[in-house]
């Protein structure tokens, strides 16, 4: 087993249990819509496990690296893979693998909220660098795709216009 270790380089725990409502500590605050639930030190790089909620529609893009797997728990959303739609409603899950470009798109009011397991781990580092950058991944309203890749290469993530 690996000895990981937390932001302050202190070992990471690897059992814990978090209550309900609760987002494990990061190094960088996330708006009310973001919780991580497990850190990739906390699962040897294994896995990361985020609640989001989708307020703004995600262009197309394609994880390199990782596998995201997708559970909805409340609202609806929509995902374009592959030349097709598939609309998602609670208790409805898609994974959506490394290598193949997706989009997401927001279908209901209030937003639709998910459990994201990303595998390996780290999409909580990237989530941490966008929101640290802020304004600046936006322009005119929608995400500016040239400041989101260069924020994503180091995560293998590549936005497409």
């Amino acid at each position: 087993m690996r000895n990981e270790t937390d932001e302050s380089g202190r070992p990471a725990e690897r059992f814990f249990v978090l209550p309900a409502g609760e987002r494990r500590p990061g190094r960088a605050p996330l708006p009310p819509g973001f919780a991580v639930k497990a850190r990739a030190n906390e699962t040897e790089g294994r896995l990361s496990v985020l609640e989001t909620q989708l307020d703004i529609d995600i262009p197309p893009h394609v994880h390199h690296d990782a596998d995201e797997f997708l559970y909805i728990l409340a609202g609806e959303m929509e995902v374009d893979i592959e030349g097709a739609t598939h609309r998602l409603t609670p208790g409805m899950c898609t994974l959506l693998p490394h290598g193949v470009p997706h989009a997401l798109r927001n279908a209901s009011q209030p937003p639709a909220r998910c459990l994201q397991i990303s595998s390996p781990g780290g999409w909580e580092s990237f989530v941490e660098d966008m929101f640290e950058a802020g304004p600046v991944v936006m322009k005119d309203g929608h995400p500016d795709l040239g400041r989101l890749n260069e924020i994503g290469a180091k995560y293998g993530m590549e936005y497409q216009g």
